[in-house]
């Protein structure tokens, strides 16, 4: 069968496929980052097994001039096959015309190949032997030999790699060198021994723009810093714990003093329990802190998470969800604990949560989290997802404020009690519920409380009486309703004509909804769109489903969780909500998404190409 090989510029995917430890990550990251440099938007997604190295591990590159960020889905057009294992499975990933591009080293047989796809053999393994004595060189060279190949193939300009080397060597001159040649070696052959093979290009252009391009656990971290976290506790669990090194890195750096002593505290404890207790026990002092983990973490974290909120004091937590229940799926992404979060501990409780969609809103949303875990005295979750926290993304720059000040609430000075002011730790003085609080060591005989995590009355006198628990319990009400007005509000976006369809999403989901309403605006499907930023639910929130006979809420988790928060929060009709669910580990697709409102909008709908799945 003879199929045209595909064309295509600035509009393709790249799929890696490589074994893990081989040192395949930092030259697929080099290969995104080079085409990136050429001012052709990039949205790279490292696809990664939860165990230890030898298994196998694929690096998605979706090249789009026109910006969009989110996974395609679907086969992709060109598949760097570098993983026997996994031969099978990559070669059929191919969409037909495409390309594949392997080792040539060792023949393999005609069954092993596909007809419909132009097949590029390079014989790496045969080069770096003949060029390399020592094995582990031979291995991280080869990684860079290919993407030199690439490069020459789709039209990278070798100097906008060569710099990039450069900035990753700069001070490692001998690795500067050898990289150098081994990306010209791999151009070289490319060039003379493969030649005009490749019909996908990459094409200079200006989409770029001044984004920036990083992961959102390491904004997070800046966020924190940013925020005056000055304590960070943790345990390590995938896909979180990059966060909290980050913290570490930027604090080295940004929390010294003039004599250069440090001003932070990063604790790696021996389980989450202890994590959260410490980073509860800091807040108390005073202290702005924070933990980072993910699902099964806040699982164990749950009866320190009910002292915070029970005892008011601030809390943050940085959950970057990945697959559950139990294990479940360490290194896949999902937006599975938002019950979890929402109504952490046992008992009646109610948190904040904040959801941001990209690395800015991360670093913005951690600054915030502090602010109103002070404001609030409560705990307050940030919930990204590994999609977010571990690729690399382009997004816009980060706004630092030298003259911002943190807001640490109410907080009752010395000078406040040496003039008689009534203190009651519990007291609702202002009507908002939240009580007036002091640090240890305010004064030496006012302003001091005894720290219950039972029931107490307003001055935090233990107390057992209906009456005192319930005006307590109603107050932590009042204060998390005052909480709709601080946390970020909704982006409500509406259609380019009035619709009675609307839909609601939030976190990682938004890339792939934007590009997934332009192509529903095609189709004559229109919708208003509603991303939700925080839980509790502004009255926007309301609003916006009150206003439409059908509301499409998109979420990544099997239980519709957040349709169920909304129903719960909200009291709509749960037959006016319509779920989009999607759930396999990997990021949710724009082509998911019009399959999903197309075959239950109350339109008719005359493009059969929307009901394809994502293979």
């Amino acid at each position: 069968m003879t199929v045209p090989s595909i064309t295509a510029c600035n509009d393709f995917v790249v799929k890696f496929a490589n074994v893990n430890g081989s040192g395949s990550a930092s030259a697929n990251e080099l290969f995104s980052k080079s085409i990136l440099r050429m001012g052709v938007p990039v949205s790279p997604r490292n696809i990664f097994p939860s165990n230890i190295q030898g298994l196998p591990t694929w690096y998605e590159v979706r090249v789009t001039e026109a910006g969009w960020l989110g996974r395609r889905g679907g086969r992709v057009e060109l598949m760097v096959a570098m993983n026997p294992q996994t031969w099978d499975a990559d070669v059929a990933d191919i969409v037909p015309g495409g390309y594949l591009f392997y080792d040539s080293t060792k023949p393999l047989p005609a069954s092993k190949f596909r007809d419909d796809i132009t097949l590029v053999g390079m014989p790496l393994t045969a080069i770096c032997n003949a060029t390399y004595a020592d094995p582990r060189q031979r291995q991280l060279f080869k990684n860079i030999m290919y993407v030199g190949a690439l490069s020459q193939m789709l039209g990278i300009e070798a100097e906008v790699i060569e710099q990039l080397i450069g900035e990753q060597y700069r001070s490692k001159e001998k690795l500067l060198t050898a990289n150098r040649e081994a990306l010209h070696l791999g151009r070289d052959h490319a060039r003379e021994q493969i030649g005009e093979v490749m019909g996908l290009r990459v094409r200079r252009a200006d989409n770029v723009g001044n984004r920036i391009f990083v992961d959102g656990n390491s904004a997070a971290a800046l966020g924190c810093v940013y925020g005056g976290a000055t304590v960070c506790a943790w345990y390590p669990i995938t896909p979180s714990s990059s966060c909290a090194e980050a913290f570490e890195r930027y604090c080295a750096k940004l929390r010294k003093d003039e004599n250069g002593r440090s001003r932070y505290a990063v604790v790696q404890a021996e389980d989450e329990i202890a994590s959260i207790g410490m980073v509860v026990g800091a807040g108390w002092n005073g202290a702005r802190a924070f933990t980072t983990t993910s699902g099964p973490g806040i699982s164990l974290m749950s009866e320190f998470i009910g002292l915070a909120y029970f005892a008011e004091i601030p809390v943050t937590l940085i959950d970057v969800q990945r697959g559950g229940p139990s294990t479940g799926m360490p290194t896949r992404t999902q937006q599975s604990d938002v019950l979890l979060c929402a109504y952490a501990s046992h008992g009646d409780t109610k948190h904040v949560l904040l959801l941001p969609e990209d690395p800015r809103e991360c670093f913005e949303f951690a600054a915030t989290a502090l602010d109103l875990a002070d404001r609030l005295q409560t705990p307050v979750f940030v919930l990204t997802d590994l999609d977010i926290g571990m690729n690399q993304r382009l997004c816009g720059p980060f706004a630092w404020d030298d003259a911002r000040r943190l807001d640490r609430g109410k907080v009752m000075s010395a000078e406040d009690l040496e003039a008689g002011r009534d203190f009651g730790r519990y007291l609702d003085v202002d009507g908002d519920g939240i009580a007036y609080r002091t640090y240890p060591g305010t004064h030496p005989a006012r302003g001091s409380y005894f720290t219950r995590g039972t029931s107490k009355d307003a001055y935090a006198r233990y107390s057992e009486r209906g009456a005192d628990y319930i005006d307590n319990m109603e107050r932590l009400l009042r204060k998390f309703d005052t909480a709709k007005d601080l946390v970020p509000q909704p982006v409500l976006e509406r259609a380019l004509q009035p619709t009675r369809l609307g839909v609601i999403f939030f976190g990682s989901t938004s890339p792939a909804m934007a590009e997934a309403r332009g192509l529903l605006d095609a189709q004559g499907i229109h919708l208003d769109t509603l991303r939700l930023r925080a839980f509790p639910f502004p009255q926007m929130v309301d609003d916006f489903i009150a206003g439409h006979d059908v509301v499409f809420v998109v979420e990544q988790n099997r239980d519709a969780q957040m349709k169920s928060l909304l129903v719960n929060e909200i009291g709509t009709d749960p037959a006016k909500l319509v779920s989009v669910l999607h759930y396999d580990g990997t990021p949710i697709t724009a082509r998911f998404i019009v399959a999903s409102i197309s075959g239950s909008a109350p339109v008719p709908v005359h493009c059969a190409s929307t009901q394809e799945q994502v293979a």
